[in-house]
């Protein structure tokens, strides 16, 4: 049986093993920045040349960049249900997409699972989500339902940009921004005023232990960008990516403000930040670029579920280091309840505590194996050491070793019959924990299964 990681191991090893007198001064800040859609290769701290991402690359530069940094799915919601659960997904029904139906009381991640904001509360950090929630409109589901104490953005999975765009109340894509559940008028464009509100969240609340989830929309369609940051990428020769490259720009400059804002309060040693975004690129729709990556946001290939992903934590972890065994998104509740102290929750969770590994005093990986549902069984995949087994219905199984073949080129499934095998079993195992999606897609509300999660 796979077993989910218990979290009390995980607070033991945190405490008796590294926490010593630098870290037991203050508890850290937790900030989570998420881009939305974001190409793997859309950075510069990933190669990419016409896109510049000054903020970003510095934010790599000055902490630790994870070349296997993974989400727990290849598309928006699941992947923010796993980051804020700790657990995959699968296991509570959470597999697609749910439709912005307000009034649905189906449609969201289920109420009996605790949420990261909730399980530090009882360690005294003030919570708040700005951007994107995209796991339930309900009122049930909402944020401020969930553990969190401050709340600016919007419910549903996407959204127009600009102010004068947002002329409803309650439609999806439409709709006034909320602050702290309550709808009001914004002024300007959506990715700025998201940074502007990380920053005076961080200002606001200098004084104690927090945690900021700044989710951006961006750059997610619609394809829309101020003509000052369409001005920096107009080399850019194809219309799509070049609006796609401005609105990477406005992320980069919003990553900016918020290291800023730290530096400034004099937080930098104080806060741990994780960097990462929720898929891959949609390459055939924004012309994102995954490169050298196979696939795309919604696969199971590399493209879709490999990110960017940098963890800094000034005077704690080593700047600029480079860390190559597999992480997860899923890892990211788990670290941040062990460095916070709070109660364990009362499932068990798939996450890791990543801080032993990144500060070298843990050996080996994380992760014996990282697992990959979609649609109740359409595609699956794992990964274990550096093999790689996927499975899309409809197609012949394939096999990938990744240390040598990362673009999935060369499917070896016929010279790596038995181990194909042993990971098919593996799968099945897991697979075996889950329960099947509760909704079917985006535009459906009806449950299929309402079993309780395993």
């Amino acid at each position: 049986m796979i077993k989910p990681l218990n979290i009390f191991s995980v607070v033991l090893l945190v405490c008796g093993t590294w926490v010593g007198p630098g870290f037991a001064e203050r508890k850290p800040n937790v900030i989570v920045i998420l881009a939305d859609d974001l190409g793997f290769a859309d950075v510069g701290f990933h190669g990419c040349k016409d896109i510049p991402t000054p903020h970003l690359d510095r934010l790599a530069a000055s902490g630790v960049r994870c070349t296997n940094g993974y989400v727990s799915h290849s598309f928006c919601s699941p992947t923010r249900a796993g980051l804020m659960t700790g657990r995959y997904q699968q296991r509570f029904g959470h597999e697609n997409n749910p439709a912005h139906e307000p009034d649905n009381l189906s449609l969201g991640l289920p109420v009996d699972e605790t949420l990261l904001p909730k399980a530090i509360k009882p360690a005294g950090y003030v919570s708040g989500i700005i951007g994107k929630w995209h796991l339930g409109a309900a009122p049930p589901f909402h944020p401020l339902a969930r553990g969190f104490d401050e709340q600016y953005g919007f419910t549903g999975g996407g959204h127009q940009y600009f102010a004068k765009q947002l002329i409803d109340r309650d439609s999806h894509y439409r709709s006034h921004i909320e602050r702290n559940g309550k709808r009001e008028p914004t002024t300007g464009y959506l990715t700025t005023l998201f940074s502007e509100e990380a920053a005076a969240f961080i200002t606001r609340h200098k004084d104690d232990p927090f945690f900021l989830y700044l989710a951006y929309n961006a750059p997610h369609t619609p394809l829309q960008a101020p003509p000052e940051y369409i001005e920096r990428c107009k080399h850019i020769d194809d219309d799509k990516r070049r609006v796609y490259g401005a609105m990477v720009c406005a992320l980069d400059d919003g990553v900016g403000l918020v290291l800023d804002t730290l530096n400034k309060l004099d937080l930098d040693d104080d806060t741990l930040i994780f960097f990462l975004s929720d898929n891959g690129g949609p390459d055939t729709v924004t012309h994102a670029s995954n490169a050298p990556l196979r696939g795309r946001k919604g696969q199971v290939y590399e493209g879709g579920i490999h990110v960017p992903f940098v963890v800094r934590w000034t005077g704690k972890l080593p700047a600029g280091a480079v860390y190559e065994q597999p992480v997860s998104s899923l890892d990211i509740f788990v670290t941040t309840l062990a460095l916070t102290g709070a109660p364990a929750p009362p499932k068990p969770l798939d996450g890791v505590n990543l801080m032993p590994y990144l500060l070298g005093q843990a050996k080996g990986a994380p992760h014996e194996r990282l697992f990959w549902r979609q649609g109740g069984g359409q595609a699956y995949a794992v990964r274990e050491g550096v093999d790689k087994y996927l499975h899309i219905r409809g197609h012949d199984p394939e096999f990938y070793q990744l240390d040598s073949d990362l673009a999935e080129h060369h499917n070896v499934i016929t010279s790596q019959a038995d181990a194909a095998d042993a990971l098919q079993r593996k799968l099945d195992a897991w697979n075996s924990q889950l329960i099947d999606p509760l909704w079917q897609n985006p535009r459906a509300g009806k449950p299929k299964n309402a079993n309780k999660a395993k």
